[in-house]
């Protein structure tokens, strides 16, 4: 493995950036606005699971390819980008029985579904996310040693494991915050509908941001 000084500048710029605000906190806040902070949680988890396919082709060097090939880094972002404007506007187009699971009450089977969508669709996001790629592939690098006992692949797999753990804590702790703001409005139908819709806005608004992004 790397060295220890080299660990430690790992673990320390790893944290800072974990807990910067970016698009993975605003989307898993957006969740648990929308759904409740079960569900919120689950899009963490999605997001989380999400991460290894990045993790996995960095550490194959499969990455590399976004670079290679423009066209397939486009694509895949505006794949990402539709899909999250889709999950916005779904929301704004919700039935009354997304309200009642912010409120509390609902059937017993009702909640593991909305849960399981959004662990499902946190998964396709993740995984049409082309920058988590290339964030892998430029930041990983960084902190290899090709000199050290253990292969460079598994160097990226153990290093890249607990980027995605460190991101993940931080999208926890986002959606504990979230949860706590709709705690307070639970009793009130009006609010309910409003934190629907701005977890759709904020996920169209991820949507358009991703799409317009040069890089």
């Amino acid at each position: 493995m790397p060295s220890t000084e080299l660990l430690i500048a790992f673990f320390a710029t790893t944290a800072i950036f974990a807990y910067i605000p970016g698009p993975a906190m605003l989307y898993a806040a957006a969740q648990t606005m929308a759904r409740g902070r079960w569900s919120g949680l689950m899009a963490v988890l999605g997001i989380h699971l999400g991460g290894y396919v990045h993790v996995i082709a960095a550490a194959a060097g499969l990455s590399v390819l976004f670079h290679a090939v423009p066209t397939l880094y486009v694509a895949v972002k505006l794949a990402g980008a539709l899909y999250l404007i889709w999950l916005g506007v779904s929301l704004f187009r919700a039935k009354a029985q997304d309200d009642a699971v912010l409120s509390g009450s609902v059937a017993s089977g009702m909640v593991p579904k909305s849960a399981r969508r959004a662990f499902f669709e946190s998964i396709t996001v993740e995984v049409l996310n082309p920058k988590t790629a290339i964030f892998f592939m430029a930041f990983l690098p960084q902190f290899i040693d090709a000199s050290a006992t253990f292969p460079v692949w598994l160097q990226f797999l153990v290093l890249g494991t607990i980027v995605n753990l460190m991101f993940s804590s931080a999208d926890v702790v986002c959606v504990v915050l979230a949860g706590a703001l709709i705690t307070g409005l639970r009793r009130s139908s009006h609010a309910q509908r409003l934190m629907r819709r701005a977890g759709g806005v904020v996920l169209v608004g991820l949507g358009v941001h991703v799409a317009l992004q040069k890089s």
